[in-house]
């Protein structure tokens, strides 16, 4: 009963925070728990649905390749700009440090717990988005190393 509540609550903040991604995300799984396919489906959603949206950010992120707005002399032009390369540089250490944060996510239920949260919080009150979860944990994985540096 916790787990419905505890989802029913988060369905009023997504919809007082006019959030529609978490309410969508609620809602599916209150479908897939009061139908019977959570048991089924829950799991391999935890395990594979970080990996699916990736790769679908990935894919949303390509569209201009893939439609001709973005190509090679684009890319040449926007590399003269100090901006992109602010963005290059900003993609590669996103992209590293996400990397550390997934295998914390998979291997520390404690921190992944404290993540999701603060995701959640993020997505209902500061209209974020919810890919803090991953990055999150690429930014405690670096902390957290830092503060091992500094206590051993």
């Amino acid at each position: 009963m916790e787990p419905t509540l505890f989802l029913i609550g988060l369905l009023v903040i997504g919809v007082i925070a006019k959030n529609q991604s978490l309410m969508i995300a609620v809602a599916f799984l209150l479908v897939l728990k009061f139908s019977g396919l959570g048991e089924k489906w829950f799991s391999v959603i935890q395990h594979k649905g970080i990996n699916w949206g990736v790769t679908i950010i990935t894919i949303a992120v390509l569209i201009p390749i893939a439609t001709g707005d973005i190509g090679f002399k684009q890319l040449q032009e926007s590399l003269k700009s100090s901006y992109a390369w602010i963005a290059l540089l900003s993609g590669i250490f996103v992209a590293v440090i996400a990397s550390r944060g997934l295998h914390l996510l998979q291997n520390d239920p404690h921190i992944t717990a404290a993540l999701v949260f603060g995701t959640i919080l993020a997505v209902a009150i500061f209209k974020g988005v919810a890919v803090g979860p991953l990055i999150g944990a690429g930014i405690a994985y670096m902390a957290m190393k830092i503060v091992e540096l500094f206590t051993t």
